[in-house]
């Protein structure tokens, strides 16, 4: 038994043995076909390049010279090409250039229809954007846009150029709405010891406004209706207004002030005329009376009649 163990123990040894062998072969067999296909394709091309080395050491000078030939038959073809092109461009210019000159003439005889330069038109462009920016936004007053710059761009022929002229007529018609839109209108009751000056200083900081109050109540006064005194019903007179009416008290663009202003000073001059007028004919009439002859205020007694004499016998 005991030798019949040591052979079977053996016997795994040298199978265990061979084994490691066998695995050893396959795995030397493997690492080199790895190795062997890695370097395959450098074989390949090696030989790829002595091929075409090959070819064109074969290659004679006839084929040679063909091949320059033909290389250079194409370059001369494209040159031609190219210089064609050239040719067209340069006619292009040319007429282009000829085209700008035709297009300035008929801009200068344009201009001269509206008796203007085209240096004249650049200013007017200027003049005419800015107010059309003011209209369209609605900076400031009518007023401020009539005088920067619409009455100037509406005196000028220009506005009549394609340019201008849609532009000009849609600019004309925000204006007009604008000028027509009704300012809010405020309200004062008069009460005792008031006047229009004084209602002028109160509501616009400045007496000199009166004028448009009276104005805006020439026709009859808010509560005309409630009142009872045809006098009281408007303001006909701006020296005379009552406790009790309410005046309309309008808002006043910049323009309307400067209307109204105007209109109080010609007021107040036309009544220091009057009064100087007035004093004036005082003065005449007291020196006709000084001038005059004074009458005898002394009474004439009447003369008393002589009674008559009897004449009879």
């Amino acid at each position: 038994m005991t030798w019949q163990k040591q052979r079977a123990a053996s016997t795994a040894g040298e199978r265990k043995a061979s084994n490691m062998k066998l695995h050893k072969l396959i795995i030397f067999v493997l690492a080199f076909g790895l190795v062997f296909l890695a370097k395959a394709p450098l074989f390949a091309q090696d030989d790829d390049d002595e091929q075409t080395t090959q070819q064109m050491e074969e290659m004679d000078e006839e084929t040679w010279q063909k091949q320059m030939d033909d290389y250079n038959a194409q370059k001369t073809q494209l040159t031609q090409k190219l210089a064609d092109l050239n040719k067209d461009i340069d006619g292009l210019k040319a007429t282009s250039a000829q085209k700008d000159k035709d297009l300035d003439k008929c801009e200068s005889d344009m201009y001269a229809l509206v008796g203007t330069t085209k240096s004249g038109v650049a200013d007017f462009r200027k003049k005419f954007e800015e107010t059309e920016k003011k209209i369209n936004g609605k900076v400031g007053t009518p007023a401020d846009a009539r005088k920067a710059y619409f009455d100037d761009v509406t005196n000028d022929k220009a506005r009549c150029l394609p340019e201008f002229a849609d532009r000009y007529n849609s600019m004309k018609k925000k204006l007009a709405d604008w000028e027509g839109v009704k300012p809010i209108e405020g309200t004062y009751t008069v009460v005792k010891g008031d006047c229009l000056w004084k209602i002028s200083k109160m509501k616009y900081n400045s007496p000199y406004y009166w004028p448009a109050i009276w104005d805006a109540n020439k026709t009859g006064v808010v509560n005309k209706d409630q009142l009872t005194n045809h006098r009281h019903k408007a303001v006909t007179n701006p020296n005379l207004i009552y406790p009790g009416q309410v005046l309309r008290i309008p808002t006043l663009t910049d323009a309307q002030k400067k209307e109204a202003e105007m209109k109080s000073k010609k007021y107040r001059k036309h009544r220091v005329v009057k009064k100087e007028e007035g004093v004036k004919k005082e003065e005449t009439k007291k020196e006709v009376k000084k001038e005059e002859p004074k009458k005898d205020t002394k009474k004439v007694e009447p003369k008393k009649e002589e009674p008559k004499k009897d004449t009879k016998k």
